[in-house]
């Protein structure tokens, strides 16, 4: 296998590497600081713009006439809650305290999460329903929306937004990286009937079915590096960074399994998959800082990098079945 093929296959794992790599490289030479601090800006610029790009790409190619509610949403979102219900249930119920307490905590910002936005990507390369997982990744934003703020007061006493306010807030920031892309595809659809420039730009984004990949993967290696420094400057105990990771790991496996489980009985395993294992772990960080300890954000960091791995694993499955 040649370099160029290599990468071609493993793309999340390199993508993760290349952020890794670089953001440490950045940590342990201090010749570097300056060069750092000119790009820092540069990145948090670019970042929202290549997730944007991503997203914008999938919704170009989506059906809006299959972007409706479907059975397996329901049957995802049930299972959702209930996992929320039972990571809450156990801090409130054994008051748990201490770094048990911010080891569930991680793992709850794991589980309530939303779909991740670029969760459709994943899902049209293994051959799923993109059109259908669009559709709920709009839902799932929005339930978590409602889940956040109504459950994380519960957790800490010290947060004190109310719910609404809380609820505007996490909506906002899932809309403009979700809906706006969303509502420029669908444009973008309707004036390429019409108007020619639109329809061969919208020709050419269609005939590079692999161009939101590629841009997903630039935004993962962003997202990695990101993940990393967290992770550096978290403050917490490497015995409690180790155990968070591997708790991660395995809620990974339980929510993949569980996903594949009620897709199995509905006719879609390979969205519902998807739907409740690949989460918007950036969200998911920014709530952990915001209404948890920090060091709860710790969790959804080492899960982006787990999910996708796993993601890369089941793309070569399905490389090797499809060949």
């Amino acid at each position: 296998m040649n370099l160029l093929s290599f990468l071609k296959n493993w793309t999340l794992p390199v993508a993760i590497a290349v952020g890794s790599v670089c953001y440490l490289v950045f940590l342990w030479v201090p010749a570097l600081d300056e060069l750092g601090n000119l790009l820092g800006p540069i990145i948090d610029f670019i970042f929202p713009l290549s997730v944007f790009g991503t997203l914008f790409v999938t919704f170009c190619k989506v059906d809006f006439r299959q972007m409706r509610p479907h059975r397996w949403h329901v049957g995802v979102l049930v299972v959702q809650l209930l996992l929320v219900a039972i990571v809450v249930g156990t801090i409130l119920g054994l008051h748990v305290e201490g770094s048990q307490k911010l080891l569930l905590e991680a793992l709850l910002t794991c589980v309530i999460a939303p779909s991740a936005s670029a969760a459709p990507v994943v899902t049209g390369k293994l051959g799923g329903n993109i059109s259908t997982m669009s559709a709920f990744t709009v839902i799932s934003a929005f339930a978590s929306s409602l889940m956040i703020p109504f459950v994380f007061p519960m957790l800490e006493q010290t947060v004190h937004t109310d719910f609404w306010s809380a609820f505007a807030i996490i909506l906002q920031k899932v809309a403009i990286v979700l809906l706006l892309p969303l509502a420029m595809g669908y444009l973008m659809q309707r004036f390429a009937r019409v108007w020619e420039p639109v329809e061969r730009f919208h020709r050419a984004i269609v005939g590079m079915p692999n161009l939101s990949f590629y841009c997903w993967a630039f935004s993962l290696s962003i997202t990695s590096g990101i993940t990393v420094k967290n992770i550096v400057h978290s403050g917490a105990g490497s015995s409690l960074l180790i155990l968070i990771a591997l708790l991660t790991l395995l809620l990974c496996f339980v929510q993949f399994a569980l996903g594949r489980g009620i897709g199995k009985r509905l006719g879609e395993h390979i969205n519902c998959g998807q739907a409740l294992f690949q989460k918007n772990t950036a969200l998911a960080i920014w709530v952990a800082y915001m209404y948890l300890n920090p060091v709860a954000s710790v969790g959804a960091g080492c899960y982006v990098l787990w999910q996708n791995i796993i993601n890369s694993v089941e793309l070569w499955a399905y490389r090797k079945k499809h060949s």
